[in-house]
């Protein structure tokens, strides 16, 4: 048999999570699906919540490896196609958003949301509404995808749902992703011709 790798691991967990969701994860299940005995499992992961934590990061990857912002784009498109990207990788897998919501950010996290940080900082953002602007659009995404994908477990028929407004979660992730990046802007805008009018006041 071929050796349990910390990657096979991690792998089959997901596999796993797309089935069944996050609350019938199991290591006795993950560990019959591998065909070991449960204890192997804890030469990788010592707990539960450590292979939780490596299948959120996992999981991220095709949001965290995509093109940082460069210096000649324009701030307002690179916030939209960063949040739709969020967006679109916590959809990739049965409860994305439930996995992800409350996993600490790693090393190279941190260092990605510093280079975007200083990218937002460079194009005229204060750094406060940088941080809050980048705050609000992460929460606002994994609530939207938490309700969408908890709509979607429930298997609601048609019937189910006669007289129940329908809700196009795209359209309304869209709506309310404009809506934060409108509000930014005009503030953005509203600092801006303040800091002009003072420095003409000065003059």
């Amino acid at each position: 048999m071929a050796k349990l790798t910390r990657e096979t691991v991690i792998a089959e967990a997901l596999d796993l999570l797309d089935e069944v969701g996050l609350e019938g994860i199991s290591t006795r299940q993950l560990a019959k699906r591998l065909g070991v005995e449960q204890p192997s499992l804890y030469w990788h992961f010592r707990k539960k919540e450590e292979l939780l934590a490596a299948m959120a990061e996992t999981a991220m990857a095709p949001h965290a490896t995509a093109p940082l912002p460069m210096p000649s784009d324009d701030w307002r498109d690179w916030f939209l196609d960063n949040t739709r990207s969020f967006r679109r990788t916590l959809l990739m897998r049965r409860d994305g958003a439930k996995l992800h919501a409350g996993s600490p950010p790693g090393a190279a996290d941190i260092d990605r949301i510093a280079h975007k940080m200083a990218f937002l900082v460079a194009s005229g953002l204060p750094e406060r509404d940088a941080q809050m602007a980048m705050l609000a659009s992460s929460r606002f995404t994994v609530g939207s995808v938490l309700e969408e994908q908890a709509e979607a477990s429930l298997g609601a028929t048609a019937d189910d749902l006669i007289g129940v407004p329908q809700i196009d979660h795209e359209a309304a992730f869209e709506e309310g992703l404009k809506l934060i990046l409108d509000g930014l802007t005009a503030r953005v805008e509203r600092r801006s011709t303040r800091a002009t009018i003072d420095h003409q006041m000065r003059i």
